[in-house]
């Protein structure tokens, strides 16, 4: 465990992909530790990844402190390791999904000094797993939230 960062753990999950889904989180610094996870009703596994790291990130009330992000998404960290975020943002995102949560992301990239690690899902990662566990806990229960933005891209779509 690192003492100088603020280390997160995430993982998303849909059921159906599009289907109900849910995110977890775990946050860690020095000897804090929390857990947060949300469910929502429609949704896509990918959206579920990449809403886990900016809820976490949103967490954070300082940007004088290093960023360490684990997550077993290549979309996710692909995305802005490689640069394409950025390619995409000049686009105005135009055919790329998510837009509206990777501006959001965007929002939050200059606040912080981030490194991303990407970790293999479902291989005995213990924050991993419990960011798993989470995700898929939060898309069980009853009254899940609504995804606004993904729902109303798919009536935009005439998916329903």
């Amino acid at each position: 465990m690192s003492q100088d960062k603020i280390e997160i753990f995430t993982d998303g999950s849909a059921k159906g992909n599009p289907g109900k889904g849910g995110f977890g989180a775990i946050m860690r610094y020095k000897n804090h530790y929390k857990e947060f996870s949300q469910g929502f009703r429609l949704t896509t596994n990918n959206r579920m990844e990449l809403l886990a790291v900016i809820h976490a990130l949103e967490q954070i009330k300082t940007s004088d402190i290093q960023v360490k992000v684990y997550s077993d998404s290549k979309y996710v960290l692909d995305s802005i390791t490689k640069g394409w975020i950025f390619s995409w943002q000049k686009k105005n995102f135009k055919d790329k999904k998510n837009p509206d949560l990777w501006k959001r992301y965007l929002l939050l990239h200059p606040k912080f000094e981030i490194e991303f690690e990407w970790v293999r899902g479902h291989n005995g990662h213990p924050e991993n797993e419990r960011c798993d566990y989470l995700a898929v806990s939060a898309s069980d229960v009853p009254n899940l939230l609504i995804d606004e933005e993904y729902e109303k891209s798919k009536k935009e779509d005439g998916l329903f």
